[in-house]
């Protein structure tokens, strides 16, 4: 079964933007994932299409209304509808490749895209909208942030890429960030391959590789490598 991904969005023109080229846009052609988009202004009932208020409470910016964004989840996700419900938000957990891989297991995915100021507390509550985020910083919407989740889970979907040990070794699969690469010539502007890549000693290959990884990773992202014992 194809996994199948819905994006609620005000935008519905932006998709599949980058998904449509590449290793996702292939496998989009070949049906290996389906994607539709919902225009949530489809389902304000007034006659300006309003989709947005003021804040309750006041201050600045407008947040999308709870009846009109629950009548687009209603439509794109119907009861007996088992995908997750995402809310793309800079206050939601960050997004991890466990989760990313959790995700790409799953049927497909209803992504929610926010605007403006944010979304309802109600309708995130009463959808059960899981709220994700790409980051520690603001986007003008949801859409960029949505396009990056779907790029990482549909690349891992079978078939997807050629060699599946690509999608092996790489940077967080095995808690840390991947080991540097090289490649022809061998010279070049004075600086050389390592030897031991070239040396033909597999396990010393794989050594250095784990040795470097976790050198960058401590470098970079030492969090990744959890509590590290104190030194006297």
């Amino acid at each position: 079964m194809a996994f199948r991904a819905t994006v609620l969005t005000l935008y519905p023109e932006m998709f599949p933007g980058f998904l449509g080229q590449s290793l996702s846009g292939k496998a989009l052609a070949r049906g290996d994932w389906l994607l539709e988009t919902v225009q949530i202004r489809d389902f304000a009932t007034d006659r300006h299409r309003t989709v947005d208020d003021t804040p309750a409470g006041g201050g600045a910016g407008m947040v999308l209304k709870p009846d009109v964004l629950a009548e687009a989840i209603d439509h794109a996700s119907p009861e007996g509808d088992t995908r997750p419900r995402l809310l793309m938000s800079p206050r939601g957990r960050p997004l991890t490749q466990q989760r990313v891989r959790e995700l790409a297991a799953q049927e497909g995915a209803v992504i929610v895209c926010g605007r403006f100021e944010g979304v309802d507390q109600r309708v995130i509550d009463a959808r059960g909208l899981e709220e994700v985020s790409i980051g520690d910083y603001i986007l003008s919407g949801g859409e960029p942030a949505a396009m990056i989740l779907l790029d990482a889970v549909v690349r891992i979907l079978p078939g997807v890429m050629g060699n599946a040990l690509s999608g092996v070794h790489e940077s967080f699969e095995g808690g840390l960030l991947e080991h540097p690469h090289y490649t022809r010539p061998q010279v070049w502007e004075g600086r050389e391959i390592p030897p031991v890549l070239t040396s033909g000693h597999h396990g010393e290959i794989e050594k250095w590789r784990i040795a470097e990884a976790r050198r960058l990773t401590g470098e970079r992202r030492p969090d990744l490598l959890g509590p590290q014992p104190e030194t006297k």
